[in-house]
C-alpha cells in the first residue's frame, strides 16, 4: 500500500502545477492585462489587490477551518473549490467586462483568490499526512510538489506572452488553464481520503508553539522579495532593460532554473542541515538582485544570468521552507489544514503589500507603463525592483539564522 501511494507523487506534481499556475501568474500578468486592455490605473489596481488579500486576513484561516471540519468530503469540495478556480480564470482572461473593469477584475480575482486558497491549504495538508506514511518524506514529497509547481508556473508564465501570435493570447491561455483543472483533479481524486486525516488542531496549537510562529514569519519576510521581483517583473524588462518581446523567454528560464534546482535542492537538504541549505540560497538571491541593480538598456543577456541565479535561489525558497514547517507540523499538528491556513495568508500577504506599495510608488515617480521614461522613474524601478528585495533577503537570513531547529531539517 505504501509503494502504490508513493507511486501518486507524480499527481501531487500535477496538481500543484495547476495551482501554480493560477497563483504567481496573476500577479505578473494580470495588472499589466488590464492596463493595457482597459486602461485601469496602477494604482486602482494594487488597492484592489490589496483589499482582496486584506480579505485573506479572516478567509485563509476560515478556510483552514473549513477544510478541517469538511474532511469527510473532502473529495467533493475539492471538485467544488477546481470548478470555481477554473470559471473565475476564464472570466478574467477570456470575457468582456460586462461591468466596469476595475469591478470585474475584483469579482473575477475574488473568486479564483478563494478557490486558490481553499484548495492550496487542502493540499499542503494532505502532504503533511502523505509524507509521514512515506516514512518521514516531507523533502521526497516537497521536491515533486515544488517542481511541479515551478513548472506549471513556467507554462503559465510564459504561455500569454508565447501565444501573442494569436488574436486573444490571455483567452487561449484562460481556456487552456480550465483543461489542466480537470487533469489536475483527476490526477488526485483517489488522494483526498477523509480516513487518512483524523483529529483536529486549532489555531492555537499552532501559535503557542515558539518554533512555528517564528517559521510563520520568515515564511512571510522571505516571500516579500518574489512578491516585489514578480509585480514588476515585466516593466523591469520593458523599460529599464529596453527589450520589449523578451519577457516570455526570461520568465521562462527564470522559472526554469528554479523548477531544474527544486529536487537538488530537496536531495541536498536530506544530505545535510535544511536549514544552511536554505541560507546559502538566500545568499545567492542577494548577490543576483544586487547584481540587478546596475542594469541598463542593452543588458538583457546580463539579466538573463540574473534570472538563472535568482530563479535557482527561489527552487530553495519554495522547496525547503514548506517542508520544514510541515515536518514540524507533523509533530505540533498532526491534522494541518488550519496550521496551513496560516501558512496560506503569511505567504500571499507579501504579494498583496507588493502590489499595494510598489505600483502607487512608481506611478508617483513619473513611471509610464510601455512609454518613455524620465531617469528618476527608471531609477526608481531599479531600487523598487532590485535593491528592495536584497533589503528584505537579509532580514529573512537574520530570521532564519537565529531560529533553533533540529539538526536534520
Amino acid at each position: 500500500m505504501e509503494n502504490a501511494r508513493a507511486d501518486a507523487l507524480p499527481a501531487y506534481a500535477l496538481f500543484a502545477a495547476m495551482l501554480a499556475s493560477a497563483g504567481l501568474p496573476i500577479y505578473i500578468h494580470a495588472p499589466k492585462f488590464f492596463v493595457d486592455t482597459y486602461g485601469v490605473s496602477l494604482a486602482s489596481l494594487g488597492a484592489v489587490l490589496f483589499g482582496l488579500r486584506l480579505l485573506d486576513v479572516v478567509q485563509d484561516p476560515a478556510f483552514g477551518w473549513l477544510a478541517d471540519k469538511t474532511r469527510q468530503v473532502r473529495r467533493a469540495t475539492i471538485f467544488l473549490a477546481v470548478a470555481v478556480l477554473a470559471v473565475s480564470m476564464i472570466g478574467l482572461f477570456a470575457v468582456e467586462p460586462p461591468v466596469a473593469p476595475l469591478l470585474w477584475f475584483a469579482l473575477c480575482l475574488t473568486g479564483l483568490f478563494s478557490a486558490f486558497s481553499f484548495l492550496t491549504i487542502c493540499f499542503y495538508a494532505q502532504g503533511v499526512t502523505k509524507a509521514e506514511g512515506m516514512g518521514d518524506g516531507h523533502f521526497r514529497l516537497a521536491a515533486w510538489r515544488e517542481t511541479g509547481a515551478l513548472l506549471g508556473v513556467c507554462a503559465a508564465a510564459a504561455a500569454p506572452t508565447l501565444l501573442l501570435g494569436f488574436d486573444s493570447p490571455f483567452a487561449l491561455f484562460a481556456l487552456g488553464f480550465g483543461i489542466v483543472c480537470v487533469l489536475g483533479y483527476l490526477a488526485m481524486r483517489r488522494e483526498w481520503r477523509a480516513s487518512e486525516i483524523s483529529g483536529e488542531t486549532g489555531f492555537r496549537d499552532v501559535l503557542r508553539d515558539a518554533t512555528a510562529r517564528r517559521l510563520l514569519l520568515i515564511a512571510l519576510v522571505n516571500a516579500a522579495p518574489v512578491a516585489v521581483s514578480s509585480t514588476l517583473f515585466l516593466f523591469f524588462v520593458e523599460s529599464r532593460l529596453l527589450a520589449p518581446g523578451w519577457e516570455g523567454p526570461l520568465l521562462l528560464l527564470f522559472f526554469l532554473a528554479a523548477a531544474m534546482s527544486a529536487p537538488v535542492w530537496g536531495r541536498l537538504a536530506q544530505r545535510y542541515s535544511a536549514k544552511r541549505v536554505l541560507l546559502s540560497a538566500m545568499v545567492l538571491a542577494i548577490l543576483a538582485f544586487g547584481y540587478a541593480a546596475a542594469l541598463g538598456a542593452g543588458d538583457t543577456a546580463a539579466f538573463a544570468i540574473i534570472c538563472l541565479a535568482s530563479g535557482a535561489a527561489m527552487g530553495a525558497d519554495l522547496t525547503l521552507l514548506p517542508a520544514i514547517f510541515a515536518r514540524h507540523m507533523s509533530v505540533v499538528a498532526p491534522n494541518a489544514a488550519q496550521a496551513f491556513g496560516l501558512w496560506s495568508f503569511v505567504s500571499k500577504f507579501t504579494l498583496a503589500f507588493a502590489a499595494v506599495t510598489l505600483l502607487p510608488l512608481l506611478e508617483a515617480a513619473g513611471f509610464t507603463s510601455g512609454a518613455s521614461n524620465s531617469v528618476e522613474a527608471l531609477t526608481m524601478l531599479s531600487v523598487l525592483y532590485a535593491l528592495v528585495p536584497c533589503a528584505l533577503k537579509l532580514i529573512a537570513i537574520g530570521l532564519l539564522a537565529t531560529t533553533d531547529l533540529p539538526e536534520s531539517a
